[in-house]
């Protein structure tokens, strides 16, 4: 699994899991749930032969 996104932004990691989902990949979250969720960093992840698409899909969704 190699990391996407480490973020404390909840909404964000949310709708970029929900878009590479769309498009047929296969994310995961890890450390989303936490008791502390918002404040300690989760990581968006894909396999490795997926995050470079993964990568380039969250980089035009987030232009």
């Amino acid at each position: 699994m190699i990391e996407l996104v480490k973020t404390t932004d909840l909404v964000r990691l949310g709708y970029l899991k929900m878009l590479l989902e769309e498009a047929g990949l296969h994310p995961f979250v890890f450390d989303g749930g936490s008791a502390y969720a918002g404040v300690i960093p989760a990581r968006l992840m894909a396999p490795e032969d997926e995050a470079e698409l993964a990568r380039h899909l969250i980089a035009q969704a987030e232009a």
